[in-house]
């Protein structure tokens, strides 16, 4: 784990552009439970390619007109309680962070792993995830 102080901006750039954060294994399990309409769950990290381009791709897509009901973030590495929850309902994916799990109803509609946002843009992370939006949305 790192110190908090270094990973607490980062947790930053989600929680002030509204993302709730998911500490404990318990407040996963919360929302997890809330099966209703859609959710998206972004597994941060500290990775290079979290901080270059999924946090900021994912606070771009954000800000488009179709979006999840609700958004959660829970920090790989620092909660793993709460990671261990997400990635419970996300089986037979490899974890990996960044990550996004994104649900409708319930159900596992997308699953955005890290090879898809390594490389790119914040730009083009944020098209995946407006494609992943787009896609749950009737």
């Amino acid at each position: 784990m790192y110190p908090e102080e270094m990973v607490a901006p980062m947790r930053a750039e989600l929680t002030t552009i509204g993302v709730t954060e998911l500490r404990t294994g318990a407040e996963a399990q919360t929302a997890l439970a809330d099966e209703s309409g859609t959710a998206l769950y972004f597994i941060n990290s500290v990775c290079g390619c979290a901080a270059g381009s999924a946090r900021p791709g994912l606070a771009l897509a954000l800000k488009g007109d179709v979006k999840p009901d609700r958004c959660y973030t829970v920090f790989a590495g620092q909660d793993p309680d709460a990671t261990a929850a997400v990635r419970e309902k996300v089986l037979g994916f490899p974890p990996s962070s960044p990550s996004a799990a994104l649900f409708k109803d319930g159900q596992l509609v997308a699953m955005i792993e890290r090879h898809q946002l390594q490389g790119n843009s914040p730009e083009g992370v944020a098209a995946i995830f407006q494609q992943a939006f787009a896609a749950a949305t009737p």
